[in-house]
């Protein structure tokens, strides 16, 4: 059983729960997960900020953390993505795509990290890429926030 938790920053609007967890799930279930508990956090600059000075020592915007709680060889996958939402209408404004679209593949994103997908090397971000696209291909993204009249 894969359970999604959806978290957000009250001061924030984030995306809509259902498709959030929809989403995630697929990307899971494909990549073959079928027992997983895995939080999605959404919220701002400082928030990942603070994670990405803790965790990682380094002091630089992000958009998405992810964070694998148990060890891989474990049959259930625990995990904490976060994203900040900040960052990804900026990201969406920069490469003029729809916000929707954006979160979308930063979830897709952060839920790959957690099957130990890399993105340091040139050919890990290309693969990281393929398969992003891959998966927006595959899912209504636009769900996340058609109910708050987004796009």
């Amino acid at each position: 059983m894969i359970t999604v938790h959806v978290e957000c920053d009250p001061a924030l609007s984030g995306p809509q729960t259902t498709p959030t967890q929809a989403l995630l799930t697929q990307v899971l279930k494909t990549e073959g997960i079928n027992n997983a508990d895995v939080s999605l956090i959404f919220g701002d600059d400082d928030l990942l900020n603070r994670l990405k000075r803790q965790f990682f020592e380094l002091d630089y915007l992000t958009d998405v953390l992810a964070f694998r709680l148990n060890d891989a060889d474990e049959p259930k996958l625990e995990g904490e993505i976060y994203i900040s939402l900040p960052r990804a209408r900026e990201n969406a404004h920069q490469y003029q795509e729809p916000y929707a679209k954006e979160l979308a593949r930063l979830i897709i994103h952060g839920g790959l990290h957690l099957l130990d997908y890399k993105d340091e090397s040139e050919k890990e971000r290309a693969r990281m890429r393929e398969k992003e696209d891959q998966y927006l291909d595959q899912f209504p993204w636009l769900t996340l926030l058609e109910i708050n009249g987004e796009a």
